[in-house]
């Protein structure tokens, strides 16, 4: 099994919803004021909401994240330890990975949840837009 390979597949889709969660949020802001009509359709927002819901779900109940997991497993499978890294690992763990307590994480997803619902009150959604 290419192991590695699937390791690093699950970092890049890991950071690709990070990337969508962050930057949805900053584009339906943005978005809002420059009149971006995207930005207020439903299946967008939706789906946007329903990613931070679940990270902010499974925080509250103290759970790891489901790619972390997958991804730390295929790594183990792949007999993977140290620094043993490829270049895609290294370079998005160092973007995706901070450290700190799981408190501190929780407040931030949370707070950020919060700013996502905020902008379905300030930028609201709009069927067929």
């Amino acid at each position: 099994m290419p192991y590695p390979f699937l390791a690093d597949l699950v970092l890049t889709l890991h950071v690709a919803i990070v990337v969508f969660i962050v930057g949805g949020l900053v584009a339906v802001f943005v978005g809002g004021a420059l009149g971006w009509r995207w930005v207020r359709h439903r299946s967008f927002r939706g789906l946007h909401l329903a990613a931070i819901a679940v990270v902010v779900l499974q925080s509250w109940l103290g759970q790891w994240c489901a790619l972390t997991t997958l991804e730390s497993w295929l790594r183990a499978q792949a007999g993977e330890s140290g620094y043993t890294r490829s270049f895609v690992e290294t370079w998005l763990h160092r973007l995706l990975y901070l450290e700190g307590p799981f408190w501190a994480f929780t407040l931030a997803y949370t707070v950020f949840g919060g700013l996502v619902l905020l902008a379905w009150w300030r930028v609201p959604p709009r069927p067929g837009a």
